[in-house]
């Protein structure tokens, strides 16, 4: 059996959200496959998450509920998509991949 890299890397990107919100689940695996957590670039999100006893994440952006009009939130959602790139499949390799073989 020949080895494929694009099917590979679908498993990897699968479980990758598609988008943010205020409350946020990420599996362990979508977890792992993002990057998080990683202490030095995410003090400020674990402030705010809890590890599940699955192993995944429950992840809070804000103290508050997610409020576009306020620049706090905004600010937030927006520090949180750039420190996470696959996530909504912006990263190169996650909208190729995506828009190959994985819809």
């Amino acid at each position: 059996m020949e080895h494929d890299p694009v099917s590979a890397l679908c498993l990897r990107y699968a479980g990758v959200p598609h988008h943010l919100g205020w409350l946020n689940y990420w599996s362990d695996a979508a977890a792992r496959a993002i990057g998080f957590p990683d202490p030095a670039r995410d003090a400020d999100l674990l402030l705010r998450a809890r590890r599940t006893v699955t192993g995944g994440w429950i992840v809070r952006l804000t103290e508050e509920p997610l409020d576009l009009d306020n620049s706090a939130h905004l600010s937030a959602l927006l520090r949180t998509y750039e420190r996470f790139p696959a996530i909504g499949g912006r990263s190169i390799v996650a909208t190729k991949t995506r828009r190959a073989t994985c819809l």
